[in-house]
């Protein structure tokens, strides 16, 4: 009997599924649909039938359950964060990607300790408490250790008041299993990093040349990483490399591999679809593209599929998608994003961009739309600094008792960027939003929520439960 444990995605079995799954029957999605409120998750031939929905009125109830399944597991909080974007070196040459080695329309760039402290500084003194670290695959001559570097200048600046980043999550190339370690011991919260495509003909029809077109060594970086101890992971696809339905479902296999190995399925998954880029004439003409209404089926599905999961929505949506989303399972949003290194301190830098995005709006603008819309916004950490990550976290998501320290997190987070960084009109319909969503919360979340929120208007920090 073999002992390899690795994961290999099973395309035959994924065909042989779509295929069965026919015609969404409509008793049968109800059945469905009945079944995931139960919070426990879909089988891969649910997911496909789900996935051949056409009718209105059951694409209306898909929608329906995935918002509940999301309130039962996460309340109406968003959590809110922005990428930060080191270095725009990249070894590898992707079809679809600005960053691609063979690229000369772009503009190359890898910050310097003071350049990536500015660059912080002006992120920390808009609010935020969050950012996903994000370089390109290859290093300036100092290899690896810049990256373990930038992450220790970000943990370091300080900017007014208390404003500082709290939490640091990284998305850079696969690494090796003393490299995670390393990651690991800098104090970092999720490593991030996407297949793009689980489609193995697929991929290598864009991934031409570097380390990236070994197919295999990327599908198994999250084993290396779990191997190491890292234990929150983010995995994703680039939608529009292959057909939506065929990724829903190998991402699904990727789950549940890790649930096997490990114990533990992935803290987030995000979904970008191909946006135009610089250079990248395919990231313009997808191969499989993917219509809104598609969009917001699969987003819903997701949420249904793998209900304790986080779902990231990215500013490469238009500010219309991204809204549609947060009713359909979205959990954490990106903000006054840019995506090239320098773009928060540097004028005319969009030369050096990754791709274009569709939402060009200020952190302040995100917030008070996200407020006026009845969600909360949130800047919370509590949970990787309490070491409720990994299993820890699940035993919480699972059941949905995680919102239980969500709420009250979020709302502290929120009235502290309120206080020190929001303008009257921001901070007027954020505590119309704090009032309201402490109206809707159960007594002992509510009791803990409103002693937290004293805390922060006495002039008190980083207040979390």
């Amino acid at each position: 009997m073999s002992t390899d444990t690795r994961l290999r995605i099973d395309a035959a079995a994924i065909a042989d599924t779509l295929t069965r799954a026919g015609t969404a029957d409509a008793v049968h999605v109800e059945e469905i649909l009945a079944k995931a409120r139960q919070l426990h998750g879909l089988d891969a031939e649910d997911v496909a039938v789900l996935s051949r929905i056409t009718d209105p009125y059951l694409l209306g109830e898909l929608f329906h359950a995935a918002h509940d399944v999301k309130d039962e597991i996460y309340g109406r909080r968003l959590v809110l964060f922005t990428p930060l974007y080191v270095s725009n070196l990249c070894a590898n040459d992707c079809a679809y990607c600005a960053f691609r080695s063979s690229n000369r329309g772009v503009v190359r760039k890898a910050l310097t300790r003071d350049e990536l402290a500015a660059e912080t500084l002006a992120l920390v003194n808009e609010g935020h408490k969050r950012v996903l670290l994000v370089a390109g695959e290859a290093y300036p001559q100092e290899g690896f250790d810049y990256i373990l570097k930038a992450i220790d200048t970000v943990y370091s600046v300080k900017g007014n008041g208390s404003a500082a980043i709290r939490r640091i999550n990284v998305n850079v190339a696969p690494l090796e299993v003393d490299q995670f370690a390393a990651l690991k011991d800098h104090n970092i919260g999720t490593y991030q990093i996407f297949q793009e495509t689980y489609h193995r003909e697929a991929y290598g029809r864009v991934h031409l040349r570097g380390k990236k077109a070994d197919f295999d060594y990327r599908l198994d970086a999250m084993d290396r990483a779990f191997t190491a101890g890292i234990d929150d992971v983010g995995i994703g696809v680039l939608f529009g490399l292959a057909d939506w339905r065929f990724e829903l479902l190998a991402m699904q296999q990727h789950i549940q591999h890790l649930e096997r190995k490990f114990g533990v399925g992935p803290h987030t998954l995000s979904v970008p679809r191909l946006e135009p880029a610089t250079g990248a004439d395919l990231a313009s003409h997808p191969p499989h593209p993917v219509n809104d209404l598609d969009f917001r089926k699969l987003v819903a599905i997701l949420r249904l599929m793998v209900p304790y999961t986080g779902i990231i929505m990215s500013t490469r949506e238009t500010a219309d998608i991204r809204r549609e989303t947060f009713a359909l399972g979205v959990s954490q949003i990106s903000a006054g994003s840019r995506t090239n290194p320098g773009g928060y301190t540097e004028e005319g830098a969009a030369s050096a961009a990754q791709f274009s995005l569709g939402d060009h709006r200020p952190l302040e603008e995100v917030v008070r739309d996200v407020a006026e819309m009845g969600y909360v916004p949130s800047f919370c950490t509590g949970c990787y600094r309490l070491g409720r990550t990994g299993a820890d976290f699940m035993d919480l998501a699972k059941p949905g008792e995680i919102k239980q320290h969500c709420d009250p997190n979020g709302l502290s987070s929120f009235l502290e960027y309120l206080r020190d960084f929001a303008g009257q009109s921001t901070r007027d319909a954020g505590e119309l939003c704090i009032d309201r969503a402490l109206a809707a919360m159960d007594a002992g979340p509510r009791r803990r929520a409103e002693v937290m929120l004293e805390k922060v208007r006495e002039g008190k920090n980083d207040v979390f439960c």
